[in-house]
């Protein structure tokens, strides 16, 4: 499908740019918030394309990554957003829908190392021991929130943040892992390997900081609204 290659493409470009600042920027504050929701509207518009295509072509991993980070994005949206008298519902149909991914790239996983060519789809085992621990764990913490209720303050941001940030990580690690892609904008002393593994890492490296910035911030007891207070 042609003409969803370009919204593909755009929606990724401002889904990488708007994560990474907000991912950079004071939590809780103007830009943070601002960029967090172009964050969401252009990630799920790039997930959406990237499904619809990878269906139309029979590319079963790509609708597995693409509907595991759509899955992460929102529950991450949704857990700083207001609760609604539908916010129960959509709750249950995300957390079954991530234990089904989950499960189903857990399955591929076993499957490609039990395999002789150990690979399923064409993949090796990591991505869908990635995507299996992602999707797994994910609706065992929405199984815990719609048993226990809403989060609140700390458990509310730790939520929000690891969601988010794993969403990025694989919208990065999609763009960066293939070097054709980075050639195309970036010179070549950032095609190498270890050039174009460093931000993908950087992402997990800046989400840990924030979570621990978060748990020091809630035994400090520096809140503002409910966020992090940033520091000058």
């Amino acid at each position: 499908m042609p003409v969803l290659l370009p919204i593909h493409i755009v929606a990724a470009a401002l889904g990488l740019i708007a994560g990474t600042i907000a991912l950079a920027s004071a939590k809780g504050r103007w830009l943070h918030r601002r960029s967090g929701t172009v964050f969401v509207y252009a990630m799920v518009a790039m997930c959406v394309s990237a499904v619809v295509a990878a269906i139309a072509k029979g590319q079963a991993t790509n609708v597995l990554a693409g509907s595991l980070t759509a899955y992460l994005v929102l529950t991450g949206w949704m857990t700083v957003r207001p609760a609604s008298s539908n916010a129960r519902r959509w709750n249950i149909g995300l957390m079954l829908l991530a234990a089904a991914l989950g499960t189903t790239a857990a399955a591929a996983g076993v499957g490609a190392i039990v395999s002789r060519s150990r690979t399923m789809f064409g993949y090796p085992p990591p991505p869908f021991i990635l995507f299996g621990l992602l999707g797994l764990s994910g609706s065992a913490g929405d199984l815990r929130m719609i048993r226990s209720g809403s989060p609140k303050g700390a458990r509310r941001l730790r939520r929000h943040l690891w969601r988010m940030c794993m969403a990025l990580f694989i919208a990065a690690a999609s763009f960066f892992s293939i070097r054709a892609r980075v050639a195309a904008i970036f010179p070549t002393p950032m095609t190498t390997p270890l050039a174009r593994t460093l931000p993908v890492l950087l992402v997990l490296a800046v989400m840990c900081y924030w979570l621990w910035r978060v748990r020091s911030a809630m035994g400090s007891g520096r809140w503002v609204q409910g966020s992090v207070q940033a520091e000058p």
